[in-house]
C-alpha cells in the first residue's frame, strides 16, 4: 500500500525540527505527525547544515556544478541546432 505523497510548508519542517532539538524522540515526532522517518531526519540534517529546506540550497558542490554543466549543454546543443539550419 503506497503513501500519497504530500508537501510540507518550510513553517511545519522548522517546527518539527524544533520539536527533535528540543527533546522529543523522533519516533514519537514521526508517529504523531504522521511523518516518514526518512523526511523528518532529512529535515533535521537541512536544517543543521544550511539553515534552508530548499532543494538548491542544500546541494553539494557537485551537484551545482553538475547542474551548470548541464545547463550549459543544453544551451550549446540549441545553438547548434540553430546554427545548423542556417547553413
Amino acid at each position: 500500500m503506497s503513501r500519497e505523497r504530500r508537501s510540507f510548508s518550510p513553517e511545519f519542517k522548522l517546527q518539527m525540527v524544533k520539536l527533535y532539538e528540543n527533546g522529543k524522540p523522533r519516533n514519537e515526532i514521526v508517529r504523531e505527525y504522521d511523518l516518514t522517518p526518512s523526511a523528518l531526519g532529512k529535515w533535521i540534517k537541512q536544517h543543521q547544515s544550511t539553515g534552508s529546506f530548499l532543494h538548491n540550497d542544500n546541494m553539494s558542490d557537485e551537484e551545482k556544478e553538475m547542474k551548470r554543466l548541464r545547463k550549459e549543454n543544453q544551451q550549446l546543443k540549441m545553438e547548434n541546432d540553430i546554427l545548423g539550419k542556417q547553413r
